[in-house]
C-alpha cells in the first residue's frame, strides 16, 4: 500500500461520491454518469484502492432487522492509565459493541452498543462493568436519529427494486 496522498481530481472524487452512495453500480453505470469509460471508472478505482482511499465495500444492514433496536453511547471510565490496546481487547469480547473509540475529556472511552431491548442493554452494561479496571460508565440511550443517512444510523436507503426481488 503506498504511504503518499493520491492525486485526486473532480472525476475521482464523483466517482468516490458514487460508490458511497452505492458501491454496487456499476463502472459502466458510474462513467455514463460521470462521462468515463467503465475500464477508466475501474482503473481509477484501483489507484484508488492501491492507494489506500478505498478500502473495502460493505453492506450496510438496518439494525432493527437483525433485532437491535435499542441503542446507546457509553462513557468508560477508568482506573488509572488503561491502555488504548487493553480497552480494544475488552471491547472486542462483547458483539454488541458496534464502536469503540478512546476520547478527549472526563471520560477515557466512548463506545456505542447495540441491544434488543433495554433488559439486554443493561445485561451488556453489567458485563462491561466487570472489568477490574473499569471505574464507572455513563449511558445515553439514542431516541432518534436526526441524520439518518449517517452510517451510525444504519441502512437508510430502501434497496433497488432488482435488490429487493432478490431477498424474498
Amino acid at each position: 500500500m503506498n504511504s503518499r496522498p493520491a492525486p485526486f481530481d473532480d472525476l475521482d472524487r464523483k466517482i468516490l461520491t458514487a460508490l458511497m452512495a452505492n458501491a454496487r453500480r456499476s463502472f459502466a453505470e458510474i462513467g455514463a454518469e460521470i462521462g468515463l469509460s467503465a475500464t477508466a471508472v475501474k482503473r481509477r478505482v484501483d489507484r484508488l484502492r492501491d492507494a489506500g482511499v478505498i478500502t473495502g465495500f460493505t453492506a450496510t444492514v438496518k439494525p432493527s432487522a437483525l433485532g437491535w433496536r435499542t441503542e446507546a453511547y457509553v462513557e468508560v471510565y477508568c482506573e488509572g492509565a488503561a491502555p488504548p490496546r487493553r480497552l480494544a481487547e475488552v471491547v472486542r469480547n462483547h458483539p454488541e459493541i458496534t464502536a469503540a473509540m478512546t476520547v478527549t475529556g472526563g471520560a477515557d472511552a466512548l463506545l456505542h452498543v447495540r441491544a434488543r431491548d433495554v433488559a439486554h442493554f443493561e445485561e451488556v452494561l453489567e458485563r462491561i462493568r466487570t472489568e477490574p479496571f473499569i471505574r464507572k460508565t455513563i449511558s445515553v440511550m439514542v431516541l432518534s436519529h436526526l441524520l439518518p443517512e449517517s452510517p451510525e444510523a444504519g441502512a437508510s436507503h430502501a434497496a433497488p427494486e432488482e435488490d429487493a426481488a432478490e431477498l424474498r
